[in-house]
């Protein structure tokens, strides 16, 4: 009779637990890995948060090279994952073909626009952001001269760049420095080139840096912080990691994303479709706490807010690289 008491309860514990987990999560990371105090990372805070206020676990993937897209997002399907979020535009291709093939499954993509019924499509205003970052490194600089230092050359991080360039010269800098750190996939994951980089730039007057380039830019804050200068960090609040030397962070809220599409699948409320997060939805911005706080003056604070308003309420109006390839700043 007790063996039979205990299976039961047993049964019961077993039909809670699949009732608490009715729905069953993925992330996919991109290149760069979980762990790039940036935009995986971000990604990753996004499904920790979720885990902790929900209590219903999530898996993910790491890949190491883009051959492995399509085999990671076919095996969660094939297990019944769903949702699957995928950090990174890189991930089409893949999501194109293994969505239509699971039409029942809830995919979500952050920063690619993949048009199907079971897709919710995630991208940011990313320039309105940079644009704002742009001002801060302007009005910070004594030399009026500030960088840009990207990682895959790609129309998404010229978007970046060129909302900073826009802010920066609104604010006075006389002289912006742009360069890329490569072509392909590498150029997201070598803090050492990035170092590199900053350092040209310093060479040529820069005394702000913003890295907009994954774990490269890890290496932009190291050089700017040896050589006694200030940096911006992108994606996570990246204040933390050189404390009094990073100004600030433009922040890329890509963990509301896996949030939001992680909770609206458990709560019945999924949809696909294309969602654009910018300033006036909090989805980006710029980091002020305890690591940079005295960086920031009340003069810098006003002038930014002041733009943030504007720009909200389509007063002043930053390039789209995205939508123009032609930067007029």
């Amino acid at each position: 009779m007790k063996r039979i008491f205990l299976g039961l309860l047993a049964g019961a514990a077993m039909t809670v637990s699949a009732y608490a987990q009715e729905i069953a999560p993925a992330l996919l990371f991109d290149l760069g890995g979980k762990f790039d105090k940036s935009f995986n990372e971000a990604s990753y805070n996004g499904a920790e948060r979720f885990k902790e206020e929900t209590g219903v676990d999530y898996v993910e993937f790491e890949i190491s090279n883009d051959a492995q897209r399509e085999q990671a997002l076919l095996r969660f399907a094939e297990d019944g994952r769903n949702p699957i979020v995928m950090a990174g535009f890189s991930w089409a291709a893949a999501l194109e073909k293994v969505a239509k093939e699971f039409p029942d499954t809830n995919f979500a993509i952050i920063d690619m626009v993949v048009d199907l019924p079971n897709v919710r499509s995630v991208v940011y205003n990313e320039h309105e952001g940079s644009y704002l970052v742009g001002i801060l490194a302007a009005m910070a600089s004594e030399t009026d001269k500030v960088g840009f230092v990207g990682g895959m050359d790609i129309p998404l991080i010229r978007k970046f760049a060129c909302g900073y360039v826009g802010g920066a010269k609104a604010a006075g800098a006389t002289e912006v420095f742009q360069n890329m750190t490569g072509d392909t996939p590498a150029a997201w994951n070598d803090p050492t080139k990035g170092g590199e980089i900053a350092k040209s730039q310093m060479a040529q007057g820069a005394d702000v840096i913003y890295a907009a380039a994954g774990g490269t830019g890890v290496g932009v804050l190291q050089a700017a912080a040896d050589e006694g200068k200030l940096s911006i960090g992108v994606d996570s609040n990246q204040n933390y990691m050189q404390p009094g030397s990073v100004l600030t962070s433009m922040l890329k809220r890509v963990d509301l994303a896996v949030y939001d599409a992680f909770m609206d699948a458990k709560n019945g409320e999924f949809t696909a479709g294309f969602n654009v997060l910018g300033l006036a939805e909090d989805g980006v911005g710029y980091a002020v706490d305890e690591h940079n706080e005295a960086l920031i003056t009340e003069e810098m604070k006003a002038a930014v807010e002041e733009a943030k308003a504007k720009i909200i309420a389509g007063e002043i109006e930053v390039h789209d690289y995205m939508s123009d390839n032609n930067c007029p700043y």
